[in-house]
């Protein structure tokens, strides 16, 4: 997934889990609502200023807003798990699948 989409699903991801609604962060790091709207849907990658306002209102560190790991594709997800899968020894292997299978 592009970098500028999954910064921002992050973004959106905390502004939503602080109960910020998108009006009110783009009150308070002083931008337009579409700018933001913009920005979360990852049409428009923000300049620094801005990303460090995002993280000073969301209450987080800078960095914080590029740990998107967690927010890979379902087809990206699978890709890991099989190439991981082809790595472990068989009595890993039968583990898994007993706890799966349930």
């Amino acid at each position: 997934m592009d970098k500028k989409k999954l910064l921002g699903k992050r973004i959106k991801e905390i502004r939503k889990s602080r109960g910020l609604t998108q009006e009110k962060l783009a009150e308070l790091i002083d931008i337009e609502t579409c700018s933001l709207s913009a920005i979360e849907i990852g049409r428009h990658y923000p300049s620094m200023p801005t990303i460090a306002k995002i993280a000073e209102k969301l209450g987080v560190e800078i960095k914080s807003l590029f740990e998107f790991g967690h927010l890979k594709t379902k087809n990206e997800k699978i890709e890991l798990i099989k190439n991981s899968l082809d790595n472990l020894s068989d009595e890993k292997i039968d583990f898994i699948y007993k706890f799966i299978e349930f």
